[in-house]
């Protein structure tokens, strides 16, 4: 993304809290973040670039467009955040430190299930309960359950016939009354599960029954005067009440949910979707319908549902909607909520549902815009070079070398009046010794044009050439013999006078300084130059390192690499003796270099 795409995105970027997400061209997460104030956030990574990391330059450059999601808290955002790295582990989020991986309650799934807290949730059948912000809440409510039941946490394989066998003794925690020792039998897996229950009811906030149980317990303290225990108790029942508070992202009272609301507009409609799973909301997405007939907005809701639910395999029994509708499967419940938390998630979807809507049709503005650019620069062009066909797909080639050494040659292509760097190709000229650029424009545009033919692939409208009359006629020559000359036009651009070269016509063409169709044109050559110019300057710093070494027979890259990062020069390795070289590469070779600096003279 540039600066300008930040300016013609500043408008439609929401104020409020929420993530937000850099996508690449093919919608790959590459960042997700959350913010108090979306706008400022995203304000940040487009200021002053000197304090800024090149990690965060690096995101701007490869991200292609932005998302957004609103919530309505900053702990909201914190956790949906969260979410979306774990499912989704964008590129730049890798550093996200283990602190950050929020904790669970787990009822594991066994003969007398054990509870504790973990931060890893498995597809094991146990019951995970979560994410809790705050390790020192979860903590105290593992008090409160160790202090109101007696459970085991020992880790043995309490199945009956172990039981019965008599594998188990009891161990401390049964001496000091904090297990009843169902390892020995003394406590009915029944009763246990009861237990299991209760603990279950308090964690997903049924917890009356143990409101009035503390109640009690804490007028029982208070009559023996034991005040101390009584406001233990009282603080921990307020620390389990706080944690019973309400969230968009996190919430004990709605479990499996999908949340969807619509927008309705002349052509199309739109709908977004939450997805809620455990009280979670886990995932979001907004699709376009085109209008078909006189299609009402029921019917568009009950095809968006079906799809939605059907593309993020949904088997939640509730759905949330904004009005009546009839759904295709009888079991899901269909709520209309008026107020409540419902009404909270159903506001909160119809509010990303507007900023998506904002965004499409400025986004929409601006591709059209671009498109009518590139379309009118291209129908220039092929006035101007006299094509029957629009030069969607341009290819330029350009060779580099120094005096025969290290020859290369680019391809660059253009798409839409666009560079297309992933379809990019550079050569290493194989067939041709010294500087030949004719017998080098040869061998790259066959051997480029000849697999394009072989495998089918399609063939650009119009080929330049970064040349005159001399590397035209050589490349033609290649485009004869492969049957390609009906189906490309070919041209050559000579850089004095920017001059364009037919291959059947001696005089050249001048396109106006000033047309957009020339500094396209000359836009090709520059990149095929400069890509060119860059792999050359690649390759000859390669071949140069041990070039002298590796002259001398019987030295190869391996030993020239060892002698020069134990002496750092050429000339250094020139100044040592045969006894020095022999420590690195043994007699036979170390007899060999300091033969070839020395010329057989004895040491």
């Amino acid at each position: 993304m540039t600066q300008e795409d930040y300016k013609e995105l500043l408008p439609n970027i929401p104020t409020e809290p929420g993530i937000y997400k850099y996508m690449s061209e093919d919608g790959t997460i590459l960042y997700v973040g959350k913010a108090k104030n979306i706008r400022k956030r995203i304000g940040s990574y487009f200021g002053a670039k000197k304090n800024q990391l090149f990690k965060t330059r690096s995101l701007v450059r490869n991200a292609h467009h932005l998302e957004f999601t609103v919530v309505d808290s900053e702990q909201d955002a914190l956790l949906l955040e969260n979410t979306l790295i774990k499912k989704f582990q964008p590129r730049y989020n890798v550093n996200l430190k283990d602190a950050k991986t929020y904790t669970y309650l787990c009822i594991k799934k066994e003969r007398f299930p054990r509870v504790f807290f973990t931060r890893k949730v498995y597809k094991d059948g146990s019951i995970y309960l979560g994410p809790y912000t705050s390790k020192f809440r979860v903590k105290i409510l593992l008090e409160i359950i160790k202090k109101l039941f007696t459970l085991r946490n020992c880790t043995l394989k309490l199945t009956e016939e172990n039981i019965q066998k008599g594998k188990f003794k009891v161990c401390l925690q049964y001496h000091i009354k904090q297990c009843k020792g169902p390892c020995v039998g003394l406590e009915s897996e029944e009763q246990y599960n009861a237990t299991i229950q209760q603990i279950h009811n308090i964690l997903k906030g049924n917890f009356k029954p143990v409101r009035d149980y503390l109640n009690s317990m804490m007028a029982l303290y208070a009559e023996r005067m034991e005040f101390e225990l009584a406001n233990d108790l009282k603080i921990k029942l307020e620390l389990l009440e706080d944690h019973q508070a309400k969230s968009t992202v996190v919430s004990n009272t709605i479990e499996d949910v999908d949340i969807f609301a619509i927008k309705d507009e002349e052509k199309k409609a739109y709908v977004t979707y939450l997805k809620i799973v455990n009280g979670v909301l886990i995932n979001t997405d907004t699709i376009e319908l085109e209008k078909n007939l006189n299609l009402e907005i029921e019917g568009l809701l009950q095809f968006a549902i079906d799809n939605l639910r059907t593309k993020f395999n949904s088997i939640a029994p509730e759905i949330v909607v904004p009005f009546e509708i009839q759904t295709i499967d009888e079991g899901i419940k269909v709520t209309i909520p008026a107020r409540g938390e419902k009404r909270n998630l159903l506001d909160l979807a119809e509010k990303n549902l507007k900023y998506y809507v904002l965004q499409m049709k400025k986004d929409k503005a601006t591709r059209m815009k671009k498109e009518t650019s590139a379309e009118r620069i291209l129908k220039t062009l092929q006035s101007d070079l006299q094509m029957d066909t629009l030069p969607f797909h341009i290819e330029c080639f350009d060779n580099s070398n120094i005096q025969g050494t290290n020859p290369v040659a680019s391809c660059v292509v253009f798409k839409n009046a666009r560079p297309s760097k992933k379809d990019y190709r550079k050569f290493n000229i194989k067939t041709v010794e010294g500087p030949d650029d004719f017998a080098s424009m040869r061998e790259v545009v066959f051997r480029r044009y000849k697999r394009l033919k072989e495998e089918g692939q399609n063939l650009p409208q119009l080929v330049i050439i970064d040349g005159g009359k001399g590397q035209l006629s050589s490349a033609m020559k290649i485009i004869r013999e492969l049957g390609l000359e009906d189906k490309i036009t070919l041209i050559g651009i000579a850089k004095r006078l920017e001059e364009i070269y037919f291959h059947d016509d001696p005089i050249p063409i001048y396109i106006n300084k000033k047309s957009e169709s020339l500094k396209l044109i000359q836009q090709l050559r520059n990149e095929a130059h400069r890509f060119a110019i860059s792999f050359h300057r690649d390759q000859r710093s390669k071949n140069m390192i041990g070039t002298e070494l590796t002259h001398i027979p019987g030295v190869g890259e391996k030993t020239a690499t060892l002698l020069l990062s134990n002496y750092g020069s050429v000339a250094k390795v020139r100044e040592q003796s045969r006894a020095e070289l022999e420590k690195h590469v043994g007699k036979n070779l170390a007899k060999k270099v300091f033969d070839y600096f020395h010329h057989g003279e004895e040491e």
